[in-house]
C-alpha cells in the first residue's frame, strides 16, 4: 500500500509539535530500514545497508542519515541519557557496518533507526500522549 500525503498531511508533518516530529522520524527510519524487501527471504532492507555496501565511507554517509532521528528526538526534549543510548546505537551501527562483507549483514540485521525510533514512541506515548497514532503492527 502505498503512502499518499495531501496538503493537510504535508502541513502536519513539516510542524514542530510531537506528532508533526513523531510523522518525519517514523518515514525517515522507513527510509533507511525498510524501503525494499530482498526476494526470495523476503527481508526488508534500506538506504542505511544500500549505502553501507561502499567500504567505510558508506557506513559513515548511513550514520550521519541515521543522526538525523536523534537530531529530532533532542528537538522534542527527550533525556540526555536516552540521547545517548540512540547515539550509542548509531555508532554500534556504523562501526561494526564498516567491516567489509561481515558488515554489509550486520547492517541488514541490526537495525539502529529502527531502535531509535522505538525509543521515540515510547517517550512520545509517555510524554505527548496527543502525539500517539494507532499501529496496526
Amino acid at each position: 500500500m502505498a503512502a499518499t500525503f495531501t496538503a493537510i498531511d504535508a502541513k502536519a508533518m513539516f510542524g514542530n509539535d510531537p506528532a508533526a516530529i513523531r510523522a518525519r522520524v517514523e518515514v525517515a527510519e522507513k527510509l533507511l530500514e525498510r524501503v525494499f524487501i530482498i526476494p526470495g527471504i523476503n527481508r526488508a532492507i534500506g538506504f542505511d545497508a544500500i549505502v553501507g555496501l561502499i567500504p567505510v565511507a558508506g557506513d559513515l554517509i548511513a550514520g550521519a542519515m541515521g543522526l538525523y532521528i536523534v537530531f529530532e528526538a533532542r528537538n522534542l526534549g527527550m533525556p540526555k541519557r536516552t540521547l545517548v543510548r540512540m547515539l550509542a546505537n548509531i555508532g554500534i551501527d556504523t562501526a561494526f557496518g564498516a567491516v567489509p562483507i561481515v558488515g554489509d549483514l550486520f547492517d541488514m540485521m541490526f537495525r539502529s533507526n529502527s531502535m531509535n525510533l522505538k525509543l521515540i514512541r515510547k517517550h512520545l506515548d509517555r510524554h505527548h500522549p496527543s502525539a500517539a497514532v494507532i499501529n496496526a503492527r
